[in-house]
């Protein structure tokens, strides 16, 4: 198996110098933000964070592809950097701290690309989750200071902690009487919304968690964290890994029912 451990590296690397970017711009009174083509906010923040990180890459990874939210596909390396600048831009604006820089690696394997590298950091909440394929998941201030994340033990639905982001997209897709059901089948609830769910899933704190839209750049991070966490992480087929448009995770044990639930159509 590839050591990724310089890749890791970089990445922490490349997450501090947006944490930089991005408080200096926190709750700031002129904050500029436009409104993008999909309707979905982008501040001057974002944009800052993903060139920072570009340019860091351009230098430290010549030959490696960089996939952004906000500026797109730049090289054609068999390496894919994967960065969101901030997921969770709409909380990022209105001065809530539940937000993060997510970069991931992802390289080529049987069916596509598989995500090696992920760090998530989440400077306003001051906490960083961290991954490399085959090295387990942490969390901490540093690679020198951190714990090892596991998933939960919990494997029955009435006794597990459900999080989600909103309603709206489960309804658009005809999947809301499932999601209804399992908000009622479990043991708890909560709309944390963003990377947020998935770190805690890594964590042991939440059990599982789902989204039923999103971007390569929404998952990448998250994914390998949950895995080398040793919980699941697929899209709403069960098919694993982010190369879908949407993402369920969980410890493990809760995966089949949560999927089960979710697939629900009426």
């Amino acid at each position: 198996m590839a050591d990724f451990h310089d890749d890791l590296r970089l990445a922490h690397v490349l997450a501090d110098a947006a944490d930089a970017t991005t408080m200096e711009r926190f709750k700031a009174l002129d904050l500029k933000v436009e409104t993008k083509p999909d309707m979905t906010p982008v501040s001057e923040a974002d944009k800052s964070a993903e060139e920072l990180i570009r340019s860091s890459l351009k230098r430290a990874r010549p030959r490696d592809t960089v996939v952004g939210e906000e500026f797109g596909t730049e090289g054609a390396g068999p390496r894919r950097w994967i960065i969101d600048p901030i997921d969770g831009t709409k909380n990022y604006v209105r001065g809530v701290p539940v937000w993060a820089t997510l970069i991931s690696l992802m390289v080529p394997a049987e069916g596509g690309y598989q995500p090696v590298v992920g760090v998530v950091s989440a400077p306003a909440l001051g906490r960083r989750w961290w991954a490399a394929q085959g090295g387990g998941a942490y969390t901490g201030r540093s690679l020198t200071s951190a714990t090892r994340l596991h998933v939960s033990s919990v494997g029955r639905v009435a006794d597990a902690s459900f999080a989600y982001s909103s309603l709206s997209g489960w309804e658009d897709q005809g999947r809301l009487d499932g999601f209804l059901d399992l908000t009622r089948d479990c043991w708890r609830t909560r709309g944390y919304g963003d990377f947020w769910p998935y770190m805690m899933v890594a964590e042991g704190s939440v059990d599982m968690c789902a989204e039923p839209e999103l971007s390569l750049w929404d998952m990448a991070a998250n994914a390998i964290i949950v895995q080398e966490a040793g919980g699941e992480f697929t899209d709403l087929d069960g098919v694993r890994g982010p190369g879908g448009s949407n993402a369920v995770a969980s410890n493990g044990l809760l995966h089949q029912d949560l999927l089960g639930y979710l697939n629900q159509r009426y």
